[in-house]
């Protein structure tokens, strides 16, 4: 059963090392301690509590959309030329960069610091196990 450090399940959920902590003080979150006395988190107890808090802020009036896959974030940098524009949200520790119309940037009236949601419709999703 895999097993992650405090920080490692924090920067999974994109909070911090204390809010994890509280989490396991509250009971919300069990922990144990491996056998060099560290405390560790459950990878599917962790897995379970990602999906509980898992939650997409509204951007504005939204449809039901079918792409379930959205990351609330800020955006960082625009890049704009005539017709299209670069677009790097920062959405928690995830780093994402759209490329979109520049008639979209200004129809939704993006600027760096604006608030949005990345939303992500891909068939083909990639998967790598760190080491």
């Amino acid at each position: 059963m895999p097993q992650m450090r405090i920080g490692e399940a924090a920067a999974l959920l994109g909070v911090s090392d204390d809010t994890v902590r509280r989490w396991v003080a509250h009971g919300r979150l069990a922990a144990s301690r491996d056998a060099a006395g560290v405390r560790v988190v459950d990878g599917a107890a962790l897995a379970a509590l990602a999906h509980e808090v898992a939650r997409t802020p509204p951007v504005g009036e939204r449809t039901r959309p079918s792409a379930r896959n959205r990351l609330t974030g800020l955006v960082t940098r625009l890049t704009v030329d005539t017709v299209m524009a670069q677009v790097e949200v920062q959405a928690g520790p995830y780093r994402l960069v759209s490329l979109v119309s520049r008639e979209a940037v200004e129809e939704l009236g993006l600027e760096v610091g604006s608030r949005v949601a990345a939303v992500v419709k891909a068939t083909d999703v990639g998967l790598e196990v760190p080491t």
